[in-house]
């Protein structure tokens, strides 16, 4: 569900999928609780269906598996069994963790995801994906686990700190080049509102990525195929993260120079027209700024070898060939790879 005001109304939206005997345990982060944990809270109150609350960390650093051990043993504290129900409220970190925490607690009790930023309205929230970092690659332990709902309310999003708001909308961006031509002539032609978080645009732009990553999810749940395409951006956009140990770029911000990268790498094969390149690179620098890259490229094509989208020791990239269509490539040589990093390192100091 995507609608304006909704986090005041989730508990009777939720009525239906949450039965009235289940205890609810929402987790979420000192932050995100301080700012919309209230109305979520008060809104089950008054329908005499109280939430435990489970704190947690918030950042990339914080999805670990000892995160969710801690989490897991508050809940049995709190007499939590099979029938519980795990709420997530906050942006990506939280829904991965509290997803994965659903999944394995007990064998498996269901979650619902309530994301308070652009990236988990857009994406993360969406097709069940959970999971936790290693030291050596991220989401490299995890679930799918799919969530009984998907609450997603724009006005949350007016307390977003500027660079998570633009964070997001790199991974909005990413749906119009993949599937939705529409999504990148909306993200073209409404620049400026956009930035100054007009409700009804949000709300419109919102809707619209959800239905592709619905549509695409629903035709490939587990990614054996053309889910693969949600990736794009994110093969060096991981590695990105990686490299820098996920304390220089938010998620967006390396998805962001990731699609620029996969942009030129399709270029460099024939696969990208330069009109596309053009307009896909144009459009990532107009919604910027983003942090200066400064990685070796052989550094990220190591990092290529330790990804989960990668088989066999060959990475997979997602390169667009149009503005709405993308082809999936395995026959990328490590020496694009390593000019594309290159080139997003001096673009980035330009």
């Amino acid at each position: 569900m995507v609608e304006r005001g909704l986090l005041r109304s989730a508990s009777a939206c939720l009525q239906e999928v949450i039965p009235s005997h289940a205890k609810s345990f929402l987790v979420s982060s000192e932050p995100i609780l301080k700012l919309w944990g209230a109305p979520l809270i008060e809104c089950f109150a008054e329908a005499g269906r109280p939430l435990a609350v489970l704190e947690m960390t918030d950042g990339e650093t914080s999805k670990r598996l000892i995160a969710v051990e801690k989490l897991a043993g508050k809940m049995v504290r709190l007499g939590a069994d099979r029938r519980s129900v795990v709420i997530a409220l906050g942006g990506g970190v939280v829904g991965d963790v509290a997803g994965f925490l659903a999944s394995i607690f007990m064998r498996g009790v269901p979650v619902v995801q309530v994301p308070t930023t652009l990236v988990a309205q857009v994406d993360s929230a969406i097709g069940g994906k959970t999971g936790v970092n290693l030291v050596s690659g991220k989401n490299l332990i995890g679930t799918f686990h799919q969530p009984l709902a998907v609450l997603a309310d724009p006005d949350v999003l007016s307390t977003l700190p500027e660079r998570e708001y633009r964070s997001g909308l790199f991974e909005a961006m990413k749906y119009g080049v993949i599937r939705n031509p529409r999504i990148f002539e909306l993200m073209e032609n409404h620049r400026e509102a956009l930035l100054r978080r007009d409700g009804e645009l949000l709300q419109q732009l919102i809707v619209e990525c959800v239905q592709v990553k619905a549509d695409v999810v629903s035709a490939d749940e587990r990614e054996g195929g053309e889910r693969r395409i949600l990736n794009f951006g994110h093969t060096i956009g991981h590695a990105l993260e990686s490299a820098t140990r996920y304390k220089h770029f938010l998620h967006g911000e390396a998805v962001g120079w990731g699609m620029i990268a996969a942009t030129q790498i399709g270029k460099g094969l024939n696969i990208t027209d330069t009109d596309t390149a053009q307009r896909i690179i144009a459009m990532v620098l107009a919604y910027g700024s983003l942090p200066v890259v400064d990685v070796d490229g052989k550094r990220i094509l190591k990092l290529l070898q330790s990804d989960k989208k990668t088989m066999g020791g060959v990475p997979h990239f997602v390169l667009p060939t149009t503005i709405g269509q993308v082809e999936v490539v395995n026959t990328v040589p490590g020496s694009a790879v390593i000019e594309a990093v290159e080139e997003i390192n001096g673009l980035s100091k330009a």
